[in-house]
C-alpha cells in the first residue's frame, strides 16, 4: 500500500473517531434557568435540528415556563414529548409555544421529538 493511501485511511479514521465523539460522547453544557418576576423559572428553547439549550437545571418546586420556539418545518420537530410527565405539546414553525411544568421531586427528566430522535434534559435540584 502506498504511502498516501495509508495517510488517507489514518485521517479517515480520524475523522470518524472525531465526529462521534463530538455528537455522541462530547459533555453538554447545561444552563442554569434562573427564577423571574413571580417566581417562575422561564427559558427559550430554540428548536432547529436539535434543542438549543438541551440541557437545563431548574430549582425543585417552582413553576417552570419551556418557551419552545421552532425554526424549521423538518417533521420531526413538530412536537415535543415529556414522557414522565404525560405530556406533549405540538410545535408551531416560527411560532413560540410555551409548555408549563411544575416538577416536585428532584431529578432528570427527559423530553424529546415525537419520533425519539431529538432529546433534551430537566435537571431539578
Amino acid at each position: 500500500m502506498a504511502l498516501d493511501q495509508i495517510l488517507v485511511i489514518i485521517g479517515g479514521l480520524g475523522l470518524s473517531i472525531w465526529v462521534a465523539w463530538y455528537f455522541w460522547f462530547s459533555e453538554k453544557k447545561a444552563v442554569k434557568v434562573q427564577s423571574v418576576e413571580g417566581g417562575i423559572q422561564e427559558a427559550v428553547i430554540k428548536v432547529k435540528g436539535g434543542y438549543t439549550p438541551d440541557v437545563l437545571i431548574f430549582e425543585t418546586g417552582k413553576p417552570i415556563k419551556l418557551n419552545f420556539i421552532r425554526e424549521e418545518t423538518a417533521a420531526c420537530t413538530e412536537e415535543v414529548v415529556f414522557s414522565d410527565f404525560n405530556k406533549r405539546a405540538t410545535l408551531t414553525p416560527y411560532k413560540t409555544i410555551p409548555v408549563e411544568l411544575k416538577i416536585d421531586k428532584p431529578g432528570e427528566y427527559g423530553f424529546q421529538c415525537g419520533m425519539g430522535m431529538v432529546k433534551g434534559k430537566l435537571i431539578v435540584q
